[in-house]
């Protein structure tokens, strides 16, 4: 067995990797606000934690040192992340520095030019500069690659026309990666992929959108009106826009809810204590099996939820293909924390319902799970593609 298996295997099986703990007590002593509930519900991101998570490291844990990235290996960024969503209990600020770090970062190193890379690459790890990921339109919805925003060829570049929406970190952001078509009759073939930074010209950048959960993640629409940029911002070639897309949506659908998985557990560890301590009718709550077994099937959820997403990593850290396991990750991750956050509120009764106990927060944030980063139909569509079913 290689070290490599070896720490892949340590991984699967050791739900308190110590790494992933180490991450959790950190983010416990670190991360804990006392003002979550107020920005929870005004929808505020926290720019200390996003400093404190930069000073630790956390925002390039995967990006090469020459960036000033960690250099660490996949599966021990997830558990780190899987810890950090574990101790801390703002999971909009887990969930932005994920998708800046499996998303949008990891894009740019692997298709952008070295002026792109240096550009951008250290200013994003070091919380100096947000970067965002502008794929989705209002009316494409999961048909990714039907879009209308443009990219016109002019003298030494391209104009830009058209408006992406539910950008995450869109309203803060300095740079954003945007897929636009430059030749609509070549359908996916026609997209082509600009780096772009925020301050541009004809680039406006709309308010941030209040939403049903994780509203400490700052989403908005950005939208291109004659937004002039160099060829130099073109990332890969005219035409390679789908490939980088689909590309960058094998982590992301693999790996983005890693925070939210974490997240799950300590869902299910306040559960569990919840129901030993609350007594009806002079018995812990948890003796009564209506109440036992809904915990049973959570955590029967988050193993294999857990198992799948770092089966689809090992996969991905040794260049085999993981397409399919990655879908199933991102399915099977989704479904368990709405199902363990629902559990969680069943469990708690009018506690679990009301904002003052902060159990209702969970739900809303896993709601938001089965949507981005491709809707449970579409991972289940994926999965029978992959089996060879007709589609």
């Amino acid at each position: 067995m290689t070290s490599m298996d070896a720490a892949i295997l340590e991984a699967l099986l050791d739900e308190q990797h110590p790494r992933k703990l180490e991450a959790s007590t950190w983010a416990t002593e670190n991360l804990r606000d006392p003002d979550l509930v107020e920005r929870d519900a005004s929808c505020t991101f926290w720019f200390e934690g996003w400093q404190k998570l930069a000073a630790a490291g956390h925002l390039g844990l995967i990006a090469d040192s020459e960036y000033g990235g960690g250099g660490m290996s996949l599966i021990d960024a997830l558990l780190t992340y899987e810890g950090l969503g574990h101790g801390c209990t703002d999971d909009g600020l887990i969930f932005a520095c994920t998708s800046q770090a499996l998303t949008m970062q990891l894009t740019l190193e692997r298709f952008g030019t070295e002026v792109q890379r240096k550009d951008w690459l250290p200013a994003l790890i070091a919380g100096e500069a947000f970067g965002a990921f502008a794929m989705s339109e209002p009316e494409s919805g999961s048909d990714a690659f039907s879009l209308t925003t443009t990219a016109t060829p002019v003298d030494g570049g391209w104009r830009l026309d058209g408006t992406k929406t539910w950008v995450t970190l869109g309203p803060i952001a300095d740079v954003i990666i945007v897929f636009a078509t430059t030749d609509r009759a070549l359908g996916r073939w026609g997209i082509t992929t600009f780096v772009v930074p925020a301050d541009t010209p004809g680039l406006t950048i709309g308010p941030n959108m209040a939403k049903m959960g994780m509203r400490t993640t700052p989403f908005s629409t950005v939208t291109f009106d004659g937004c002039a940029v160099p060829d130099e911002a073109r990332m890969g070639a005219v035409g390679a826009g789908a490939s980088i897309f689909s590309a960058a949506m094998e982590p992301e659908r693999g790996f983005l809810l890693v925070g939210n998985l974490g997240a799950l557990e300590r869902v299910i560890d306040t559960t569990v204590e919840y129901a030993r301590t609350r007594q009806q009718f002079d018995t812990p709550i948890g003796a009564f099996q209506g109440v036992s077994h809904a915990i049973a099937e959570a955590k029967l959820g988050h193993e294999a939820a857990r198992l799948l997403l770092y089966k689809a990593a090992a996969l991905q850290q040794r260049g085999t293909p993981s397409m399919l396991v990655a879908a199933m990750s991102k399915l099977a991750s989704s479904e368990a924390a709405l199902k363990g956050a629902l559990t969680s509120i069943d469990v708690h009764g009018a506690r679990g319902y009301v904002t003052e106990f902060e159990v209702e927060r969970d739900l809303r944030n896993a709601a938001g799970g089965v949507i981005y980063g491709g809707a449970s139909g579409i991972q289940k569509n994926i999965i029978a593609r992959l089996l060879g079913l007709p589609t």
